[in-house]
């Protein structure tokens, strides 16, 4: 695969971007476009290492080392054949996903691994520049109707996969537009809202029906579903964890996600920005160092924010594997993001005691302590607070990037389908079905907070297991296998 010795002969090189002051100034993506003949070279660098352990690191199985040695080669088209077999959506992978396959990369040993998510993003931008990427709907329909509650990549996934099989299916979302976090959790200046415009555009050509503003039992009564052969859950993880210390009721305290949802849908020009959910002129304290937590650090710079400060309760990482996080495995290592070099300080191995307010209610800062993690083979690491380092931080609005605690409860009561102790709707990979004979599940509302690729093999396994459920067998592609009754 790629060229010989290729891997020798080619530095990995990633997209460049827009100076940080000025892309400061919108919500627009602001990477530069790397030219044809360096990504040629890229795809080059894939080393033909006999046993490609990018596979096993990527959820979907992509076949990295195929679609690689086509861009080498310059056959774009069969790139994006070879990239859509395995991922419906690699627009939205190629820009948000962490990457595991480049962890798992053999090259990643002994020199920087193949720049495998830049390659599949140029992949599919190059289809729908040259008009590739079309609507493909089913020569034939099945006459049995399928509704996908949720718009994430997961139901988004499991709709498109059901379609192709000849189902009728129609997709309900909640919200005002189509694509749950990826709409409205992940901000502009990461993916632009068109990507997404454009495959649901493809998708309602290929027959797929989309119901916006409509919340099964909210708005839309449960009952309905009954109209339905099957039904495939797939409305995500929602439940924001909150921080239960004193003060937490302040004004000013508030879940990233309100704070990110919001100003998605003022880019979008659906609402004017607030003085209540403006960081403009602000202290802010983002408390969480993940991948959320580094969108509020951008989203505050851009609103203009006096300050920006992030807690991580975790002790800072190394900037190399350590010998007890070896490859191929996901590296525990020092992350800075784009957002990061946009300014931020970063504190770790900080906890935040208590929410400071004054006489109205508002949030006028934060008290943490120091900590240090006592490790003991066999047992959770334990907490201890540092006496003697507690302090006062001025913040006038304190964002919770804490992840979520999973699927909000209301749907699955009213379906009647068992949970976990963590709320997720109990579904084995077995089969993805719920304890009601035509309900099944995907995606984060299944596995709990995850990753936009492991959403989308989610729904992707799911769809074969309901079209071999309504049908008897699938034709629909798998990585795994189960029995299942049919209807």
């Amino acid at each position: 695969m790629g060229k010989l010795r290729g891997f020798m002969e080619y530095d990995r090189v990633d997209e460049s971007t827009i100076e940080v002051e000025e892309r400061k100034k919108n919500y627009n993506e602001f990477h530069k476009e790397l030219p044809t003949e360096e990504l040629n070279k890229q795809g080059g660098r894939c080393m033909d290492c006999g046993i490609p352990f990018c596979h096993s690191g990527c959820p979907l199985g992509n076949l990295i080392p195929d679609f690689n040695h086509a861009v080498y080669k310059n056959d774009w088209q069969k790139a994006l054949k070879i990239l859509h077999a395995t991922n419906n959506f690699p627009e939205f992978t190629g820009r948000l996903c962490p990457a595991p396959c480049e962890s798992a990369c053999v090259l990643g040993i002994i020199e920087s691994p193949v720049a495998i998510e830049t390659i599949e993003k140029y992949i599919v931008e190059r289809g729908f520049k040259e008009g590739w990427i079309k609507p493909e709907p089913p020569e034939n329909r099945t006459g049995k109707k399928v509704a996908v509650v949720g718009s994430g990549p997961a139901g988004l996934a499991a709709a498109q996969q059901l379609n192709r099989a000849g189902h009728e299916v129609t997709v309900f979302e909640r919200a005002a537009k189509v694509g749950g976090l990826l709409r409205y959790g992940i901000p502009d200046f990461k993916m632009e809202k068109y990507i997404i415009d454009r495959r649901i555009e493809i998708m309602e050509a290929e027959g797929i029906i989309f119901k916006t503003n409509t919340e099964v039992g909210v708005n839309y009564e449960v009952e309905k579903l009954k109209d339905f052969d099957a039904v495939v859950l797939c409305g995500g993880a929602t439940a924001s964890r909150m921080l239960p210390i004193p003060g937490a009721e302040a004004k000013g305290v508030m879940p990233a996600m309100e704070f990110l949802k919001n100003n998605n849908e003022v880019v979008d020009g659906l609402k004017e920005l607030t003085a209540d959910l403006s960081a403009e002129g602000k202290d802010i304290i983002v408390i969480g160092g993940g991948d959320t937590g580094s969108d509020c650090v951008g989203t505050s710079n851009r609103h203009g924010a006096k300050s920006v400060t992030n807690f991580e309760i975790l002790p800072m990482p190394s900037e190399n594997r350590t010998n007890e996080n070896p490859w191929p495995f996901w590296p525990f290592t020092l992350k800075t993001t784009s957002s990061h070099e946009e300014g931020v300080k970063r504190n770790w191995s900080i906890t935040t005691k208590e929410f400071l307010k004054d006489e109205n209610g508002n949030l006028t800062g934060l008290r943490t302590a120091e900590v240090n993690w006592e490790y003991t083979k066999g047992q959770r690491p334990k907490l201890n607070e540092i006496p003697g380092t507690e302090k006062d931080w001025p913040c006038d609005m304190a964002l919770l990037s804490l992840g979520f605690t999973g699927p909000e409860k209301t749907l699955s009561e009213k379906l009647g389908v068992e949970t976990d102790h963590r709320s997720n709707i109990k579904a084995e990979t077995f089969n993805y079905r719920t304890n009601v004979k035509n309900i099944f599940t995907a995606g984060d509302m299944r596995r709990g907070q995850s990753l936009i690729v492991w959403a989308i093999s989610e729904g992707r396994e799911a769809a074969f297991h309901v079209d071999k459920f309504l049908c008897g067998t699938s034709k629909l592609p798998t990585k795994g296998r189960g029995d299942l009754p049919s209807a």
